[in-house]
């Protein structure tokens, strides 16, 4: 039984997956193996200056100026990326780290390895996506915390109450006006900052 045979992991027959390769045998091949995953795979060639960023993987040949063409770095990946490298000579590792690549494909490949790539970059991509998430709501919590604390010690400084009390009129305040406490700490440290 080969890998043709047995059905993947994951489920690629809803991703959109470009092949930025030559049609040699060996890109041929890669194209062939891609769309036997039943995803949509679009070709690319020559290179383009800037990579598709509308896609869900993106198969790259290696190229020393590669990181340019990417859209998305430095920044916020929208594709998993792959990067096809080639049989020789040995590419420089730090021009390879700055495309910050999903997976890697060594030439000559076989289509278990293609596969074996799509599945790890896809897995890859997906779980830096929902990490980034996380920090971001992470960061908004730290932000909303802050400012809380601040518009605290303002009311503590301009009404003379204790920090419970301070607390608790900004929770009131948000309850009657049905709206998150961070909005109304958000107008108290508003309101000091204009009013100085």
């Amino acid at each position: 039984m080969t890998w043709r045979d047995t059905a993947p992991p994951f489920e690629f027959s809803n991703l959109d997956v470009v092949a930025a390769c030559e049609r040699d045998e060996v890109g041929d091949g890669l194209i062939r193996d891609l769309q036997r995953t039943r995803a949509r795979v679009r070709h690319v060639w020559p290179m383009p200056a800037h990579l598709p960023d509308d896609a869900d993987v993106v198969f790259s040949e290696f190229a020393p100026d590669l990181a340019s063409r990417i859209p998305w770095v430095p920044g916020d990946p929208k594709a998993a990326l792959v990067v096809i490298l080639p049989r020789e000579p040995s590419p420089d590792l730090e021009l390879l780290f700055n495309c910050a690549p999903d997976a890697v494909l060594h030439r000559p490949f076989t289509g278990q390895a293609v596969v074996t790539s799509l599945m790890l970059a896809r897995a890859h991509f997906n779980y830096e996506r929902r990490l980034r998430s996380r920090i971001g709501k992470l960061d908004e919590t730290l932000r909303t915390i802050r400012c809380v604390e601040r518009a605290k010690a303002i009311l503590i400084s301009r009404r003379n109450m204790r920090e419970d009390e301070a607390y608790q009129f900004m929770r009131r305040q948000a309850m009657s006006r049905r709206v998150p406490i961070s909005t109304i700490a958000n107008a108290i440290v508003d309101t000091e900052e204009m009013l100085g």
